[in-house]
């Protein structure tokens, strides 16, 4: 398989996490959807492409050690000045549903720490994400 381009291994990033509980809900999938629609970080992506990207993750996670190696395969295509953009856009799929299951903390642990992402940063990015999911109601 070829090396990713940082696109690519962040949309894997967000599809490891969605995926990490077995269940990839429309919820997730529309939020990957609009991440890679409206984050100046993929305004050079072609959005057509990311059912691709996808499905190509899925097909790298389901071999052996497949999540090492996708948390592998990130930490080197993604510069790493962008390292914690990387953890706030799988942070953003796994709270999209307001609900953060076991599997997906797991794999947003084992990401901070193969993306080296500090513990004051990591606090910032959910604290901000939860600010943006909160209504009047």
């Amino acid at each position: 398989m070829a090396r990713p381009t940082p696109h690519e291994a962040l949309i894997y990033l967000m599809v490891v996490t969605s995926a990490s509980d077995r269940d990839m809900t429309n919820v997730e999938l529309q939020r990957i959807g609009e991440v890679v629609r409206s984050w100046p970080i993929f305004e050079d992506f072609p959005p057509d492409r990311l059912l691709q990207v996808a499905q190509d993750c899925q097909k790298l996670v389901a071999e052996e050690n497949g999540l090492e190696e996708v948390l592998r395969i990130a930490r080197k295509a993604v510069p790493e000045h962008l390292h914690d953009t990387a953890y706030a856009a799988a942070f953003e799929v796994a709270a999209v549903d307001l609900e953060m299951r076991m599997e997906e903390y797991r794999v947003l642990q084992l990401l901070r720490r193969h993306l080296s992402v500090d513990p004051l940063t990591v606090a910032a990015i959910e604290r901000a994400n939860k600010a943006r999911q909160r209504s009047l109601t």
